[in-house]
């Protein structure tokens, strides 16, 4: 498999793994009330979001859960961790660029204020998204190409 199928299949499934995977640990967790996850809490939010351009917030969120995919394709044959171990690593980092780039650039508390509810509803829905990765992309792969990845 070439460099650029694997980037579009881990695109394909960055964007896979936002829709069923991180908005579902997302209601999940709206209809539990986990870790004190707001019952308010909007999933599949197709209103317009200003801090994207004006794009809904779904949408904002599937482009990037797509370019986290397309990483997770581009390194997967180089990674010496298994593939379902490589997703939890790049879902786990979703939430450390949420917690320590994105906040400051949006003027709210870095590290989710440092409080433990934060980290937990971040990890959660973060390492939602990271199995749904390595899921969709092990479907793809496995389904659609003979040889499946070398796993060092």
């Amino acid at each position: 498999m070439s460099t650029a199928q694997r980037v579009a299949i881990g695109f394909a499934a960055g964007v896979l793994g936002v829709i069923f995977f991180h908005q579902g640990a997302i209601l999940l967790l709206r209809e539990t009330g986990l870790f004190g996850f707001p019952r308010t809490a909007l999933v599949w939010n197709l209103a317009a979001n200003p801090r994207a351009f004006g794009l809904p917030t779904l949408v904002n969120q599937c482009f990037w859960g797509g370019l986290y995919g397309a990483f997770f394709g581009l390194l997967a044959p180089r990674v010496r961790l298994p593939l379902w171990a490589w997703g939890l690593v790049v879902g786990a980092s979703t939430t450390m660029v949420g917690f320590f780039v994105i906040a400051p650039l949006r003027g709210t508390p870095i590290a989710g204020g440092w409080q433990l509810m934060a980290w937990l509803r971040g990890l959660s829905i973060g390492l939602s998204f990271g199995l749904g990765l390595w899921l969709f992309y092990a479907a793809i792969t496995t389904k659609y190409f003979r040889a499946p990845l070398p796993r060092r």
